[in-house]
Formats: C-alpha cells, sequence, structure tokens
C-alpha cells in the first residue's frame, strides 16, 4: 500500500494527474440526504458498494442509518466484510464450485444473503452450506422488466421459493427485483409510471407466494433514480440506492433526483497540448473515464466541451478566450461515476480545496 501521508493538506491543483477527487463534503450532504429519506419511512436502505467499491464510505452510509449494504460480486462482499460490516445482500447469482465456496466461507464472519434464479445453484449452495455447518440467507430475483436475470412472477417464484425452504442450512428470506430499465428516465412522471409497474411484479410475486402459505420477509430492489418512488410503495422493505453517494452527470438530468443530490465525484485532468488556440488535449482517456453514458464534460470552465475520448487522451474544443495552456489543471465530471470509479486505485478526499484523506479503492477491479 502507497504512503498516502504525503498528499495530506495538499491543495487539489497540486496532484499529479489523473486523480479520482471526492468533494467530501458534498458527499457527506448526499448521505444525509438519502438517510434523512429513509428516516421518515418504514423501508430500510442498503446501499450499494458497487458505486464506490470503500469499505469507509460504507461504514459511513451505516453510521447514518444504513440497515447494511448491497454488493454485485463477492469480491466487493469480501472487501467490506473483512473490514467490519456484517450484513451484506450479494445481489446477483454465484455460480460455481469455486464462488460458492468463497460464498460459504463468508457466511462464517457476516449475516451474508444472496440472489437466487436457479434450483440448481440453490442445490450446490445448500450442500456447501450444509458440509461447512453455516447458514445461508436466500433471496429469489423476480424479473421485473430488465429482462436480465430472475424468475418470472408466479408459479416460477412460488416453485424457487418452496425449493428453498426444502433446502438444508438455506433460510427463504424474500424477494428481490430491479428495475434498471426505469432508473435513468429523465422525465419524473415517466419514470415513476415505468417504476410502479415494474416493482408491481415484486408485489404480485409477494402476494402469490403468501396466497401458498409462504412467507416474505424481505422485498428488495431499488436504485438511486427510483428510491423515493420504489421507497413509497407499501410492500417493499429495503431500497438498493448506490450511485447517490457520487451522482455523476447522468443522474444529475434525472428529474427529481439530480435536484437533491450533488455531483461529489471528479477526475483532475492536467492539459498536456494546446496545438491549436480553439482545441485543448488533456491526460485524461478511456483508462481513467468512462463513456458508455456519454462523453464526459469539464467542469468549473466555461467555454469548454470535450469532444472525444482515446486510449490516454480526452479532446476538448475550447472557445479561443479560454486562457488554459499544458500544465494547467481542470476537472472531469463523471457520466458514469460507477464504472468510472473501478479504474482508479484511490480516493483524494478534499475539502474546502485541500486534501484531507486518501482511501484506497479496497473492490477495485473485484470482478470475481
Amino acid at each position: 500500500m502507497r504512503n498516502h501521508a504525503p498528499f495530506i493538506g495538499m491543495h487539489k491543483t497540486e496532484l499529479d494527474t489523473p486523480a479520482l477527487l471526492i468533494d467530501l463534503d458534498k458527499m457527506e450532504a448526499n448521505i444525509q440526504t438519502m438517510a434523512n429519506y429513509f428516516t421518515n419511512i418504514s423501508v430500510g436502505l442498503r446501499p450499494h458498494v458497487k458505486t464506490h467499491k470503500t469499505p469507509i464510505i460504507a461504514h459511513k452510509q451505516i453510521a447514518a442509518g444504513a440497515i447494511g449494504v448491497t454488493c454485485a460480486k463477492l469480491g466487493e462482499a469480501e472487501a467490506v466484510i473483512h473490514a467490519g460490516i456484517r450484513d451484506v445482500l450479494i445481489a446477483n447469482q454465484v455460480v460455481g464450485t469455486q464462488k460458492v465456496a468463497r460464498l460459504i466461507n463468508l457466511a462464517k464472519h457476516a449475516e451474508i444473503m444472496v440472489a437466487v434464479d436457479n434450483p440448481q445453484n440453490v442445490q450446490a449452495i445448500s450442500e456447501a452450506a450444509s458440509t461447512k455447518g453455516v447458514s445461508v440467507r436466500i433471496l429469489v430475483e423476480v424479473n421485473i422488466g430488465m429482462n436480465r436475470c430472475g424468475v418470472e412472477p408466479g408459479q416460477p417464484t412460488l416453485a424457487l421459493a418452496q425449493h428453498i425452504l426444502q433446502s438444508p442450512n438455506l433460510k427463504f428470506e424474500g424477494l428481490m427485483g430491479y428495475e434498471g430499465h426505469t432508473v435513468s428516465k429523465p422525465d419524473l412522471a415517466e419514470r415513476d409510471t415505468a417504476t410502479r409497474e415494474a416493482v408491481q411484479r415484486l408485489v404480485d410475486a409477494k402476494h402469490y407466494l403468501e396466497k401458498h402459505g409462504v412467507e416474505v420477509a424481505i422485498m428488495s430492489g431499488g436504485g438511486t433514480g427510483t428510491f423515493n418512488i420504489t421507497g413509497s410503495i407499501p410492500e417493499m422493505t429495503e431500497v438498493q440506492a448506490g450511485s447517490y453517494i457520487f451522482m455523476d452527470s447522468t443522474y444529475h438530468n434525472v428529474e427529481g433526483v439530480g435536484e437533491q443530490f450533488g455531483c461529489a465525484l471528479s477526475v483532475l485532468a492536467t492539459v498536456v497540448s494546446r496545438p491549436q488556440p480553439n482545441r485543448i488535449v488533456v491526460d485524461t482517456g478511456l483508462k481513467v473515464l468512462a463513456k458508455e453514458f456519454g462523453i464526459p464534460q469539464p467542469t468549473g470552465v466555461a467555454g469548454l466541451e470535450m469532444t472525444g475520448l482515446s486510449e490516454e487522451h480526452g479532446k476538448i474544443e475550447a472557445d479561443t478566450n479560454v486562457t488554459l495552456t499544458p500544465g494547467d489543471k481542470l476537472e472531469i465530471l463523471p457520466t458514469h461515476c460507477c464504472t468510472t470509479v473501478n479504474l482508479h486505485d484511490r480516493y483524494y478526499g478534499i475539502r474546502n480545496g485541500i486534501v484531507e484523506s486518501v482511501w484506497d479503492i479496497a473492490a477495485r477491479g473485484k470482478a470475481q
């Protein structure tokens, strides 16, 4: 681990680039804003680690009232459990002998919960848990319209739940669904309608199970774009919002969400060339900035538009009155915070322009 002490107290513009920055005041405000919403309702917040991938931030979310955390991958779960977090949902299928063994080992050290949508996977987890003498909590993932993973509502969900109930060393907890196809719809009314339609499939699945004598204790779903829609549905018990911690320019344009949370994440860049008065080149390319939601844009300086990214360079069209020259620094606002974070090794926590903390991104690259 690199010694981070020399960076503390630097002005952010003294940092070498590319550098991933957190505006700590904005991040802390985002944590509190989301916590305040869940304080006033019966639904719990289970924030997604896949956005920040960093135990200290997860601990801050729990300290503000989160009931636990959500992870996308086993590697993320291992990172936060090793850092002392106990209540962890892996909102994904854990399949294969090696991964199931890792899951079962985690159950020795935490209250681990995992999503399933396949009876063979249920059997594999049950057998491994029985051999190890541990119990694993299970959610059935239901397809609520994203058409990714998940069983269909109705009889398929019931059959899988009954299989879990009959499997040794497993505890059926409830259902999970993700309305990922609705979370980033910019228009609030359109997003509200689409989200309620999607989540109703999960609600219907719950009622179907209960009609057949299967208790559903947990109803998990939601994201940053739908936290206050999914969170308002009486049958839901927890929401898995993640991106709110940092936001990005995509979510910032989502009506009803972007107004509540500040963009706390940026990538510090250095101007490396200005070959023409209207063209600036910076040292932030595809290896440090994700662009699947669009090309990221400079922030804090008027008259700039990033028009392209190659591996190591970002190309910016500039008004001729912009005075930036090689060696100057500027910040780039990501269009997707989650995948941008995964391209970096550490954060520089900034308060009032000064580096206050440096945090290694413990789960960076933990795709297994």
